[in-house]
């Protein structure tokens, strides 16, 4: 069997793309990804970043409501073993007082609305594409190959990580790597926050975190900023923000119950260490897109993301094969226009497709 579309990648783009495939009756196939050590550790099992976050205040229609009402609305919204992955999200400090949303219950709103309409799911990679023949031909970790008359590539981008054992312990326990998304929280409100990175990006975090922070700690392993010269005057006078020069990340300190309690850096230039107090960490240290599987058949731009061809169409360089999502943005990198773009890809296909008489 030729598939109308598959779509790789399980985030919000993929989600989005695959309801209006859907709903169009292209019958779509998601590879959602694998559930695997590979994955978690680099931040690529299925559900995207978001599920990787906690509040979601940014992505509109999900206001602050009872926890309560968030956990009836899941048990009414999600089959039994979907709801059971939330469970924990109801309980303990949890369990009471107002909040939005977390990523990970909205990502399951998400992939059951797309099942809910008859989307239909393979939780597998996909590891190898042959974009070179029609119809394409896609081959799955585990082996399986499809036969796709068109493709939507939503495969994501995971930030960059250190590696520090102390920074995977309090991910999303006050340790970031999206200040737009995170840094409006509670808990970093008027409290001192660290930013690690020396170029655009962590100057950027910066100054959006200084809008909230008491005091926003910008560290970088050299005594020079990478940033353009506008974005370090940007951090340079603001007063806000102060500079820990060759400095880099030693380890993250904090408790199960609070998160995030403060830094240990060290310099680069000597043996000395440095502790800071802060409420939260912000990695500001890039992204890199999920691309590599393309082995090249596509074209990108120079950090890798897939280039899209046409003005305000999501086509790539080969014909009935479109982009979604974080995979081919490295400048806005959010959830609501991620799903902007995988409604974008959905339509684009359906309209190639009947162009092209599958249909």
């Amino acid at each position: 069997m030729t598939e109308k579309v598959v779509i790789i990648g399980s985030g919000p783009a993929g989600w989005t793309a695959a309801i209006y495939a859907t709903r169009a009756n292209l019958q779509p196939l998601v590879y959602e990804g694998a559930v695997i050590e590979e994955n978690r550790l680099q931040g690529t099992l299925p559900l995207g970043q978001l599920n990787l976050t906690t509040e979601v205040e940014n992505f509109p229609s999900w206001p602050f409501v009872d926890a309560s009402v968030l956990e009836q609305f899941s048990r009414s919204a999600l089959p039994a073993d979907q709801f059971a992955l939330l469970e924990g999200y109801y309980m303990g400090k949890h369990a009471s007082g107002k909040r939005s949303a977390f990523g990970p219950e909205i990502m399951a709103y998400m992939r059951q609305q797309a099942v809910n309409f008859g989307t239909r799911i393979v939780t597998d990679d996909i590891v190898k594409v042959d974009f070179q023949r029609r119809p394409f031909v896609l081959t799955a970790r585990e082996g399986q190959k499809v036969e796709a008359l068109s493709v939507i590539l939503a495969a994501g981008a995971r930030a960059n990580y250190l590696g520090l054992p102390s920074e995977d312990r309090y991910k999303n326990n006050g340790v970031s790597a999206c200040a737009v998304c995170d840094g409006a929280l509670p808990r970093f409100r008027n409290k001192p926050l660290v930013v690690v990175g020396g170029g655009d990006s962590a100057v950027e975090e910066g100054t959006y975190l200084s809008k909230f922070a008491s005091t926003v700690y910008l560290v970088h392993r050299r005594d020079q900023l990478r940033a353009s010269k506008i974005m370090q005057a940007r951090a340079l006078e603001n007063p806000k923000i102060t500079m820990k020069w060759n400095r880099t990340l030693d380890e993250v300190l904090g408790t199960d119950n609070n998160g995030v309690t403060g830094v240990r850096l060290k310099s680069t230039v000597d043996k000395q260490t440095e502790t800071l107090d802060v409420s939260g960490v912000f990695l500001a240290i890039g992204h890199t897109p999920n691309t590599k599987f393309l082995d090249g058949q596509l074209k990108l731009d120079d950090k890798g993301y897939i280039l899209w061809t046409k003005p305000a169409r999501t086509n790539t360089s080969i014909e009935g094969v479109f982009a979604a999502g974080d995979v081919a943005d490295s400048y806005y990198r959010q959830a609501v226009t991620a799903a902007g773009t995988g409604c974008m890809a959905a339509l684009d296909a359906e309209r190639w497709l009947a162009e092209h008489g599958h249909l």
